[in-house]
């Protein structure tokens, strides 16, 4: 009888996509765990100033389900990205890597006293059993009009590099965090240009007005193209109300420029196996 499957060995990182922008990331040993959003479906999310927005799909696990976490990278501040549920429930003494801001509320106001508040391109280490990843603070900018920028919380994308303890990274993944298409993303590209994988939060988020505060289909395409990773996986999409992007125009845009091979198809609840190396084969199951 053939033998089941065990897709946390070998030298290889597995991705399994709760919801939103929640991801949870192992790399041997070692676990990472990404803008924890647990809502339930119907339950609404707080974005700031009296705004709020319904949740339309359930997560794949509850906060009570997940294994123990080595760290915690959270993009932002926002309810659909850390709500009460992960306040509440998640274990305090995990390390949260986080923006300066976020950093503070969560230390002074939450009880998260293992928060580290990372500066753009400022970097840290967590290690766990022989394994390892650095979290390095990139660019993102979640509006477009300065005087928006200045009422939303900072954002932060993130470079995960994952591999050995004391030796050259065998993994790199971009998370892009809520940001909008703009000039200084491209600064990614020079200071990483190895980057193995791509994870985009999308959706097109669109605030009372017409404010779009998240990347819709063709941003997300045009960054995938300028950033030039070998493998994309689009999240936060479809989630709530306040996402006016489906999830099929960034396929049509990424189609329509060259780049449909490089999308990885892994849908809410599901999990892709991405070995390590070159012209790696992800395995969606």
């Amino acid at each position: 009888m053939p033998q089941p499957t065990d897709h946390h060995t070998g030298d290889a990182l597995d991705i399994h996509f709760i919801g939103n922008a929640t991801v949870l990331l192992t790399y041997g040993p070692l676990t990472l765990l990404t803008d924890p959003n647990f809502l339930h479906r119907g339950q609404h999310a707080y974005l700031g100033y009296g705004l709020l927005s319904r949740r339309l799909t359930e997560p794949a696990l509850d906060v009570h389900e997940l294994p123990r976490l080595d760290g915690i990278v959270l993009s932002h501040l926002h309810g659909d990205h850390w709500d009460r549920r992960a306040r509440r429930h998640l274990d305090h003494t995990v390390p949260i890597l986080t923006t300066p801001h976020a950093a503070r509320r969560l230390r002074t106001v939450h009880g998260f006293h293992r928060t580290a508040g990372l500066r753009t391109w400022k970097a840290l280490t967590l290690q766990h059993e022989g394994a390892q990843v650095t979290v390095t603070a990139l660019p993102a900018r979640h509006a477009g009009d300065p005087v928006l920028r200045r009422l939303l919380p900072p954002v932060m994308g993130s470079m995960l590099e994952f591999g050995p303890v004391g030796r050259e990274p065998h993994m790199r993944l971009y998370v892009s965090g809520d940001t909008l298409l703009y000039d200084g993303l491209d600064e990614i590209a020079r200071r990483f240009p190895a980057a193995d994988l791509a994870v985009l939060h999308l959706g097109g988020t669109t605030l009372p007005g017409g404010f779009v505060v998240t990347m819709d289909g063709a941003q997300g395409a045009e960054l995938a193209r300028r950033l030039d990773p070998p493998l994309v996986l689009p999240v936060h999409y479809g989630d709530y109300t306040v996402m006016r992007s489906p999830l099929s125009a960034f396929l049509a845009e990424a189609d329509g420029i060259g780049l449909g091979e490089r999308i990885i198809h892994c849908r809410h609840g599901e999990h892709v196996r991405v070995p390590c190396g070159p012209r790696a084969v992800p395995e969606v199951y």
